[in-house]
Protein backbone atom coordinates (compact mmCIF):
# COMPACT_ATOMS: atom_id res chain seq x y z
CA UNK A 1 0.00 0.00 0.00
CA UNK A 2 1.07 3.56 -0.67
CA UNK A 3 1.52 5.94 2.29
CA UNK A 4 -1.56 7.94 1.28
CA UNK A 5 -3.74 4.81 1.31
CA UNK A 6 -2.42 3.76 4.71
CA UNK A 7 -3.14 7.24 6.04
CA UNK A 8 -6.76 6.95 4.86
CA UNK A 9 -7.20 3.59 6.59
CA UNK A 10 -5.73 4.93 9.83
CA UNK A 11 -8.13 7.87 9.64
CA UNK A 12 -11.05 5.44 9.17
CA UNK A 13 -9.82 3.38 12.14
CA UNK A 14 -9.84 6.48 14.38
CA UNK A 15 -13.31 7.38 13.12
CA UNK A 16 -14.68 3.92 13.93
CA UNK A 17 -13.03 3.90 17.36
CA UNK A 18 -14.57 7.28 18.13
CA UNK A 19 -17.95 6.13 16.81
CA UNK A 20 -18.17 2.95 18.94
CA UNK A 21 -16.87 4.74 22.04
CA UNK A 22 -19.39 7.58 21.91
CA UNK A 23 -22.29 5.31 20.96
CA UNK A 24 -21.29 2.52 23.36
CA UNK A 25 -21.30 -0.07 20.61
CA UNK A 26 -19.04 -2.95 19.66
CA UNK A 27 -18.18 -3.96 16.10
CA UNK A 28 -18.17 -7.61 15.16
CA UNK A 29 -17.49 -9.59 12.01
CA UNK A 30 -18.71 -13.18 11.77
CA UNK A 31 -17.74 -15.79 9.24
CA UNK A 32 -21.02 -16.52 7.44
CA UNK A 33 -19.72 -19.53 5.54
CA UNK A 34 -22.38 -22.28 5.77
CA UNK A 35 -24.61 -20.02 7.89
CA UNK A 36 -28.38 -20.51 8.02
CA UNK A 37 -30.85 -18.01 6.55
CA UNK A 38 -31.74 -16.89 10.07
CA UNK A 39 -28.08 -16.25 10.98
CA UNK A 40 -27.60 -14.28 7.78
CA UNK A 41 -30.67 -12.10 8.46
CA UNK A 42 -29.44 -11.41 11.99
CA UNK A 43 -26.06 -10.23 10.70
CA UNK A 44 -27.65 -8.21 7.91
CA UNK A 45 -29.89 -6.45 10.44
CA UNK A 46 -26.88 -5.80 12.67
CA UNK A 47 -24.80 -4.23 9.84
CA UNK A 48 -27.78 -2.17 8.65
CA UNK A 49 -27.93 -0.70 12.16
CA UNK A 50 -24.17 0.00 12.07
CA UNK A 51 -24.52 1.62 8.64
CA UNK A 52 -27.35 3.93 9.76
CA UNK A 53 -25.59 4.80 13.01
CA UNK A 54 -22.25 5.54 11.34
CA UNK A 55 -23.96 7.60 8.62
CA UNK A 56 -25.78 9.74 11.18
CA UNK A 57 -22.60 10.08 13.23
CA UNK A 58 -20.56 11.40 10.29
CA UNK A 59 -23.28 13.77 9.07
CA UNK A 60 -24.72 15.05 12.36
CA UNK A 61 -21.92 14.73 14.93
CA UNK A 62 -18.85 15.22 12.72
CA UNK A 63 -20.60 17.50 10.18
CA UNK A 64 -18.98 15.68 7.25
CA UNK A 65 -19.98 16.01 3.60
CA UNK A 66 -20.90 13.42 0.98
CA UNK A 67 -17.39 13.10 -0.43
CA UNK A 68 -15.81 12.23 2.95
CA UNK A 69 -18.64 9.86 3.90
CA UNK A 70 -18.40 8.13 0.52
CA UNK A 71 -14.62 7.76 0.81
CA UNK A 72 -14.93 6.01 4.17
CA UNK A 73 -17.63 3.68 2.89
CA UNK A 74 -15.38 2.72 -0.04
CA UNK A 75 -12.63 1.82 2.45
CA UNK A 76 -15.04 -0.28 4.53
CA UNK A 77 -16.15 -2.15 1.41
CA UNK A 78 -12.51 -2.73 0.45
CA UNK A 79 -11.80 -4.10 3.93
CA UNK A 80 -14.70 -6.56 3.67
CA UNK A 81 -13.43 -7.67 0.25
CA UNK A 82 -9.99 -8.19 1.81
CA UNK A 83 -11.56 -10.44 4.49
CA UNK A 84 -13.24 -12.50 1.77
CA UNK A 85 -10.30 -12.89 -0.60
CA UNK A 86 -7.30 -12.87 1.75
CA UNK A 87 -8.60 -14.19 5.08
CA UNK A 88 -11.28 -16.62 3.96
CA UNK A 89 -13.97 -14.90 6.05
CA UNK A 90 -17.27 -15.05 4.17
CA UNK A 91 -19.42 -11.94 4.68
CA UNK A 92 -22.16 -12.66 2.11
CA UNK A 93 -21.71 -9.27 0.40
CA UNK A 94 -22.82 -7.32 3.50
CA UNK A 95 -20.35 -4.63 2.44
CA UNK A 96 -22.81 -3.56 -0.26
CA UNK A 97 -24.89 -1.98 2.51
CA UNK A 98 -22.22 0.74 2.65
CA UNK A 99 -23.22 2.64 -0.47
CA UNK A 100 -20.31 4.91 -1.57
CA UNK A 101 -21.87 8.34 -2.07
CA UNK A 102 -19.83 10.76 -4.17
CA UNK A 103 -19.96 14.42 -5.07
CA UNK A 104 -18.28 16.72 -7.54
CA UNK A 105 -16.20 19.18 -5.53
CA UNK A 106 -15.97 22.63 -7.21
CA UNK A 107 -12.56 23.37 -8.69
CA UNK A 108 -10.61 26.49 -7.74
CA UNK A 109 -8.08 27.54 -10.38
CA UNK A 110 -6.41 30.78 -11.44
CA UNK A 111 -7.40 32.24 -14.78
CA UNK A 112 -4.76 33.27 -17.30
CA UNK A 113 -4.85 36.93 -16.18
CA UNK A 114 -4.14 35.98 -12.55
CA UNK A 115 -1.33 33.61 -13.51
CA UNK A 116 0.16 36.25 -15.80
CA UNK A 117 0.30 38.67 -12.86
CA UNK A 118 2.27 36.23 -10.72
CA UNK A 119 4.73 35.52 -13.54
CA UNK A 120 5.42 38.96 -14.98
CA UNK A 121 4.37 41.63 -12.46
CA UNK A 122 7.78 42.56 -11.04
CA UNK A 123 6.37 45.47 -9.07
CA UNK A 124 4.05 43.11 -7.21
CA UNK A 125 6.90 40.65 -6.62
CA UNK A 126 9.14 43.39 -5.19
CA UNK A 127 6.70 44.16 -2.39
CA UNK A 128 6.60 40.56 -1.15
CA UNK A 129 8.72 39.46 1.83
CA UNK A 130 11.29 36.74 1.15
CA UNK A 131 9.17 33.77 2.26
CA UNK A 132 6.31 34.87 0.05
CA UNK A 133 8.65 35.43 -2.92
CA UNK A 134 9.89 31.86 -2.58
CA UNK A 135 6.32 30.59 -2.21
CA UNK A 136 5.27 32.57 -5.29
CA UNK A 137 8.10 30.99 -7.30
CA UNK A 138 7.01 27.51 -6.21
CA UNK A 139 3.39 28.34 -6.99
CA UNK A 140 4.21 29.66 -10.49
CA UNK A 141 6.38 26.62 -11.21
CA UNK A 142 3.60 24.31 -10.03
CA UNK A 143 1.01 26.17 -12.11
CA UNK A 144 3.22 25.56 -15.15
CA UNK A 145 4.21 21.90 -14.79
CA UNK A 146 1.01 20.66 -13.11
CA UNK A 147 2.67 18.43 -10.51
CA UNK A 148 1.17 17.46 -7.19
CA UNK A 149 2.89 19.23 -4.29
CA UNK A 150 4.15 15.86 -2.99
CA UNK A 151 6.09 15.50 -6.26
CA UNK A 152 7.07 19.16 -6.54
CA UNK A 153 8.58 19.33 -3.03
CA UNK A 154 10.91 16.38 -3.69
CA UNK A 155 12.30 17.50 -7.06
CA UNK A 156 16.09 17.35 -7.29
CA UNK A 157 18.72 18.61 -9.72
CA UNK A 158 18.73 15.16 -11.26
CA UNK A 159 15.14 15.80 -12.43
CA UNK A 160 16.37 18.56 -14.76
CA UNK A 161 17.82 17.59 -18.12
CA UNK A 162 19.36 20.10 -20.55
CA UNK A 163 19.23 19.24 -24.27
CA UNK A 164 20.56 21.81 -26.75
CA UNK A 165 20.13 24.60 -24.16
CA UNK A 166 16.51 23.61 -23.59
CA UNK A 167 15.53 22.62 -20.04
CA UNK A 168 13.29 19.61 -19.42
CA UNK A 169 11.72 18.40 -16.21
CA UNK A 170 11.62 14.61 -15.93
CA UNK A 171 9.65 13.11 -13.07
CA UNK A 172 7.76 9.96 -12.07
CA UNK A 173 4.56 10.63 -10.11
CA UNK A 174 4.49 9.15 -6.61
CA UNK A 175 0.75 8.57 -6.84
CA UNK A 176 0.37 7.09 -10.32
CA UNK A 177 3.97 6.09 -11.17
CA UNK A 178 3.49 7.79 -14.56
CA UNK A 179 6.67 9.18 -16.13
CA UNK A 180 6.42 12.77 -17.40
CA UNK A 181 8.81 14.99 -19.37
CA UNK A 182 7.98 18.68 -19.61
CA UNK A 183 9.83 21.40 -21.50
CA UNK A 184 10.28 24.39 -19.21
CA UNK A 185 9.61 27.98 -20.36
CA UNK A 186 12.16 30.72 -19.70
CA UNK A 187 10.44 32.05 -16.58
CA UNK A 188 10.62 28.59 -14.96
CA UNK A 189 14.31 28.31 -15.83
CA UNK A 190 14.86 31.72 -14.21
CA UNK A 191 13.08 30.49 -11.09
CA UNK A 192 15.34 27.42 -10.91
CA UNK A 193 18.45 29.58 -11.28
CA UNK A 194 17.50 31.56 -8.17
CA UNK A 195 17.90 28.48 -5.99
CA UNK A 196 21.08 26.96 -7.40
CA UNK A 197 22.94 27.42 -4.13
CA UNK A 198 20.35 25.46 -2.18
CA UNK A 199 20.68 21.81 -1.21
CA UNK A 200 20.04 18.92 -3.57
CA UNK A 201 16.32 19.77 -3.81
CA UNK A 202 15.19 22.30 -6.40
CA UNK A 203 13.17 24.37 -3.92
CA UNK A 204 13.27 25.17 -0.21
CA UNK A 205 11.04 22.83 1.77
CA UNK A 206 7.83 23.96 3.50
CA UNK A 207 5.25 22.04 5.48
CA UNK A 208 2.04 21.72 3.46
CA UNK A 209 -0.01 23.72 5.97
CA UNK A 210 2.61 26.49 5.98
CA UNK A 211 2.90 26.88 2.23
CA UNK A 212 -0.88 26.80 1.83
CA UNK A 213 -1.03 29.72 4.26
CA UNK A 214 1.60 31.56 2.18
CA UNK A 215 -0.30 30.89 -1.06
CA UNK A 216 -3.47 32.39 0.41
CA UNK A 217 -1.57 35.42 1.65
CA UNK A 218 -0.13 35.97 -1.84
CA UNK A 219 -3.64 35.82 -3.28
CA UNK A 220 -4.83 38.34 -0.73
CA UNK A 221 -1.99 40.76 -1.55
CA UNK A 222 -2.74 40.30 -5.26
CA UNK A 223 -6.25 41.61 -4.60
CA UNK A 224 -8.14 38.38 -5.23
CA UNK A 225 -10.52 39.04 -2.37
CA UNK A 226 -13.83 38.84 -4.23
CA UNK A 227 -16.40 36.56 -2.62
CA UNK A 228 -16.85 32.98 -3.80
CA UNK A 229 -19.85 30.87 -2.84
CA UNK A 230 -18.45 27.55 -1.63
CA UNK A 231 -21.06 24.80 -1.77
CA UNK A 232 -20.91 21.15 -0.73
CA UNK A 233 -23.42 18.30 -0.59
CA UNK A 234 -24.78 16.61 2.54
CA UNK A 235 -27.08 13.68 1.95
CA UNK A 236 -27.35 14.81 -1.66
CA UNK A 237 -28.52 18.33 -0.77
CA UNK A 238 -26.37 21.27 -1.86
CA UNK A 239 -25.54 23.61 1.03
CA UNK A 240 -23.39 26.73 1.14
CA UNK A 241 -20.42 26.74 3.51
CA UNK A 242 -19.58 29.97 5.29
CA UNK A 243 -16.36 31.08 6.96
CA UNK A 244 -15.96 30.18 10.62
CA UNK A 245 -15.01 33.74 11.54
CA UNK A 246 -18.00 35.84 10.51
CA UNK A 247 -20.34 33.43 8.72
CA UNK A 248 -19.77 35.09 5.35
CA UNK A 249 -18.92 33.56 1.95
CA UNK A 250 -15.25 32.74 1.38
CA UNK A 251 -12.94 35.05 -0.51
CA UNK A 252 -11.25 33.59 -3.59
CA UNK A 253 -7.82 33.91 -1.94
CA UNK A 254 -9.04 31.88 1.08
CA UNK A 255 -9.67 28.86 -1.14
CA UNK A 256 -6.24 28.78 -2.79
CA UNK A 257 -4.15 25.73 -1.86
CA UNK A 258 -1.32 23.61 -3.20
CA UNK A 259 -3.85 21.70 -5.30
CA UNK A 260 -4.72 24.94 -7.09
CA UNK A 261 -1.38 24.71 -8.90
CA UNK A 262 -2.28 21.44 -10.62
CA UNK A 263 -5.78 22.59 -11.47
CA UNK A 264 -4.48 25.87 -12.85
CA UNK A 265 -1.87 24.16 -15.04
CA UNK A 266 -4.42 21.82 -16.62
CA UNK A 267 -7.02 24.56 -17.05
CA UNK A 268 -4.55 27.04 -18.54
CA UNK A 269 -3.17 24.59 -21.09
CA UNK A 270 -6.67 23.61 -22.20
CA UNK A 271 -7.78 27.24 -22.40
CA UNK A 272 -4.76 28.08 -24.55
CA UNK A 273 -5.76 25.41 -27.04
CA UNK A 274 -3.50 22.46 -26.21
CA UNK A 275 -5.24 19.17 -27.14
CA UNK A 276 -6.61 17.17 -24.22
CA UNK A 277 -4.46 14.10 -24.89
CA UNK A 278 -1.30 16.21 -24.63
CA UNK A 279 -2.49 17.85 -21.40
CA UNK A 280 -3.20 14.41 -19.96
CA UNK A 281 0.32 13.31 -20.88
CA UNK A 282 1.75 16.25 -18.94
CA UNK A 283 -0.57 15.78 -15.96
CA UNK A 284 -0.08 12.00 -15.88
CA UNK A 285 -3.77 11.11 -16.21
CA UNK A 286 -4.92 8.05 -18.14
CA UNK A 287 -7.09 8.38 -21.24
CA UNK A 288 -10.74 8.85 -20.28
CA UNK A 289 -9.81 9.49 -16.64
CA UNK A 290 -12.76 10.85 -14.64
CA UNK A 291 -10.32 12.55 -12.31
CA UNK A 292 -8.83 14.51 -15.21
CA UNK A 293 -12.14 16.17 -16.02
CA UNK A 294 -12.60 17.17 -12.37
CA UNK A 295 -9.65 19.51 -12.84
CA UNK A 296 -11.02 21.10 -16.01
CA UNK A 297 -12.42 24.50 -15.22
CA UNK A 298 -12.69 27.12 -17.90
CA UNK A 299 -12.30 30.75 -16.84
CA UNK A 300 -15.32 32.98 -17.33
CA UNK A 301 -13.44 35.04 -19.91
CA UNK A 302 -12.79 31.88 -21.94
CA UNK A 303 -16.44 30.87 -21.72
CA UNK A 304 -17.42 34.38 -22.85
CA UNK A 305 -15.07 34.16 -25.84
CA UNK A 306 -16.47 30.80 -26.90
CA UNK A 307 -20.03 32.07 -26.44
CA UNK A 308 -19.25 35.10 -28.62
CA UNK A 309 -17.83 32.80 -31.31
CA UNK A 310 -20.98 30.68 -31.24
CA UNK A 311 -23.21 33.73 -31.55
CA UNK A 312 -21.13 35.09 -34.44
CA UNK A 313 -21.53 31.77 -36.26
CA UNK A 314 -25.26 31.91 -35.64
CA UNK A 315 -25.36 35.49 -36.94
CA UNK A 316 -23.37 34.58 -40.06
CA UNK A 317 -25.74 31.69 -40.76
CA UNK A 318 -28.65 34.16 -40.65
CA UNK A 319 -26.92 36.44 -43.18
CA UNK A 320 -26.23 33.46 -45.45
CA UNK A 321 -29.85 32.38 -45.32
CA UNK A 322 -31.01 35.94 -46.12
CA UNK A 323 -28.73 36.09 -49.16
CA UNK A 324 -29.98 32.74 -50.44
CA UNK A 325 -33.60 33.87 -50.12
CA UNK A 326 -32.86 37.06 -52.07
Amino acid sequence: MKPGTIKNYLSLKRLLEDFVRKNQLSLRIKNLNNCTSRQFLIERKYWKKVYRGLTNYMYKTKNNHDNYVGTNFKLIRSFFNYLNTEKGIETKQLQKLFYPISEEIPVIALNSEQLNKLIYDKEFEAQLPYQLKVSKDIFVFGCTVGLRYSDLSTLKRSNIEIVYNEHYLKVISKKTQVSTQIKLPDFCVNILNRYRIKKSFLFPHFQLSTINKYFRRIGELAGWTYLVHKKRRKRGLLKEIMTNKDEKPFRFCDLISSHTMRRTAITTLLNLGMPEHMVRKISGHASGSKEFFKYVQYSQSYIDQEMDKAHLKLKSMNKTNSTNIT
